[in-house]
């Protein structure tokens, strides 16, 4: 296979692994807000519990390993030589750090999965801004590819 065929092979599953880690990383601590209201035991709050394992699990985890491994293919394809560019640089520290969240987020589903309520509703709507600012921060940085 030819090289061209390859790097849009893997951006094509990159941009759709991407894409799914977004939506859970966006969704999760929605969930959150939600579930923080729901009475500790009651049928709500148990499916919210439900909700955020099977989301973290099922499509936030695989998503994520996904990204990294389409992006590291990405990378390949190119040549080693291209994390000289500056903003493929910053690209892969703002990614950790999106990486970050998402293991901040899972320690989270951990506590709620255990009844452990220890933050307020406004700190889970504050959370979700994260994801957000971290996504548009990476989005123009492949795009404008600055420096």
């Amino acid at each position: 296979m030819n090289n061209i065929f390859l790097y849009n092979l893997f951006l094509s599953l990159h941009i759709i692994s991407v894409i799914a880690w977004m939506a859970g990383l966006l969704y999760l601590p929605r969930l959150f807000v939600y579930h923080f209201t729901k009475e500790i035991g009651s049928d709500s709050s148990e499916t919210f519990k439900l909700m955020e394992i099977r989301l973290l699990r099922i499509i936030m985890n695989p998503a994520m390993i996904f990204s990294w491994l389409f992006g590291i293919a990405l990378i390949s394809t190119l040549g080693v030589e291209s994390l000289s560019a500056l903003w493929l640089q910053l690209k892969v520290v703002f990614v950790l750090l999106l990486s970050g969240v998402h293991g901040y987020l899972a320690k989270i589903t951990k506590e709620f999965q255990q009844d452990r309520r220890a933050r307020s509703e406004r700190f889970y709507r504050i959370i979700n801004e994260f994801p957000t600012v971290l996504m548009i921060i990476i989005v123009f940085l492949v795009i404008f590819k600055p420096i």
